[in-house]
């Protein structure tokens, strides 16, 4: 392992390269797990302020060491079977989320007069359990701006971690204006869920992990939502290798980043609707378009069906429950919206806080979109046997019928007609195909829609 650390100030106008050989046990401590052949100290001439530096990550890197877990990577070949998948399940990680990580880090580095005043912080859900149980561990007050349609798993949580919770009416965007305007009246230290350098970089110590736990992978799929997760991960990556891709998924219900990217400024959009409440952010920040700009390769989206489709195959494949958000990234891999096909790629699952009656709800549109649960209406005679007949087709199919519905109504072809609604259990869309073609060549009209 080849090592170089970055530091600042020098007042020379030139690198300086110096081997420190007598350090390499500390460092090898603190921030690697392998042997050293070389570690090389660069320092530079200029200072930098507030920007974010590799340094900085690194420096996250080890404030968080004992704070955040090391989530492990998770082989996954049948995410897509023509790439070899790994998964990050930041799902698992404290809180739930990778948003911790970023919390954790800006508030530690609160000076001691703002950590009396006391912070703000919007968020969907995820950012606020991370500034919660942040400023709870250092004895900070916390006030947390949640929009109304948060789950009401996230908001109990964040409650659980010790913040007052305010729900504001909206989405995302609006709670982040009762934040900045409770800052103003308060004196609150804003911590900002996504735009700011110090959450950036502790969301980067994902990037210092992945190349560490897959060195020579190819690609890295990352949630977007306001960009801060992917500007840290991508920043990281691409400074200490370049070759490695970048792909960047976001809700087709919610592309702002994308948007914004492709007409080459921040664009805000008027509304979003999208499962994934995680992400559903109408404008990106002003730091993290500069470095999607720069540090991405690509964003693509994905729509709601196929992030059901993704969180319904993390649950029975790898037996882990992700969040709308949490999933898009495996839902781009699975319907190949990335060019990942003979490559090593990793699939950052960002996060696992989903309300247990929204999970039931995209369990069934996740079944519906494989093809291992269909509903389908036929319109028959109403006469004696008719259901039976039905019934007993199906069954030779091998599907299992779950509930029917029968409906007398008046606008059928024929005026002794009615309606039958089944809902069934299939094994797949060929399955589904060979129920519609057994039933229509027994003379039954199957309805459309």
């Amino acid at each position: 392992m080849v090592l170089y650390l970055l530091f600042q100030p020098l007042p020379e106008s030139k690198f300086q390269r110096v081997n420190i050989r007598n350090i390499g046990e500390i460092i090898k401590k603190h921030y690697c797990f392998g042997e050293i052949s070389e570690f090389s100290l660069y320092l530079s001439p200029q200072k930098f302020s507030v920007m974010l530096t590799l340094d900085k990550i690194y420096q996250a890197s080890f404030a968080l060491k004992t704070v955040i877990r090391r989530t492990d990577l998770i082989s996954a070949p049948n995410i897509n079977p023509d790439s070899h998948i790994y998964l990050k399940p930041e799902n698992l990680q404290i809180t739930g989320s990778f948003k911790v990580r970023g919390a954790c880090f800006k508030i530690a580095q609160l000076t001691e007069e703002e950590k009396a005043k006391g912070v703000v912080a919007c968020s969907a859900g995820n950012h606020a359990q991370g500034v919660a149980l942040a400023a709870t561990t250092h004895g900070i007050k916390s006030l947390i701006c949640l929009p109304d349609n948060a789950p009401i798993s996230k908001i109990e949580a964040t409650k659980w971690y010790g913040a007052d919770v305010c729900l504001v009416e909206g989405v995302y965007d609006d709670a982040y204006q009762k934040a900045l305007k409770l800052r103003d009246e308060k004196g609150y230290t804003f911590v900002h869920p996504f735009d700011d350098e110090d959450v950036i970089a502790g969301q980067g110590t994902i990037g210092l992990e992945l190349l560490e736990q897959l060195p020579d992978l190819d690609a890295v799929i990352v949630p977007i939502g306001g960009g801060g997760l992917i500007s840290g991960v991508a920043f990281a990556i691409k400074h200490l290798n370049p070759n490695v891709k970048i792909y960047g998924v976001q809700a087709s219900g919610a592309p702002s980043m994308l948007n914004s990217i492709e007409h080459n400024k921040i664009e805000r959009m008027g509304f979003v609707r999208t499962i994934a409440d995680g992400i559903a952010v109408k404008e990106p920040g002003e730091h993290t378009f500069e470095y999607c700009k720069k540090y991405v390769d690509e964003i693509v989206t994905v729509n709601d069906d196929e992030i059901s489709t993704a969180i319904l195959a993390l649950i029975e494949q790898h037996k882990l429950i992700a969040e709308g958000a949490g999933a898009v990234a495996v839902a781009a891999a699975m319907f190949n919206k990335v060019p990942i096909k003979g490559k090593k790629a990793i699939c950052l699952v960002s996060g696992g806080n989903i309300d247990v009656t929204i999970l039931s709800r995209v369990i069934g549109r996740g079944l519906q979109k494989s093809g291992r649960s269909y509903t389908m209406t036929i319109e028959l005679v109403d006469k004696p046997g008719q259901l039976q007949h039905v019934s007993e087709i199906i069954a030779r199919t091998g599907a299992n019928v779950v509930s029917v519905h029968h409906e007398r109504v008046s606008h059928t072809a024929d005026i002794n007609g009615c309606y039958l609604r089944l809902e069934m259990e299939t094994r797949n869309q060929e399955h589904i195909d060979q129920i519609q073609y057994t039933l229509t060549a027994a003379g039954y009209k199957i309805i459309p829609g």
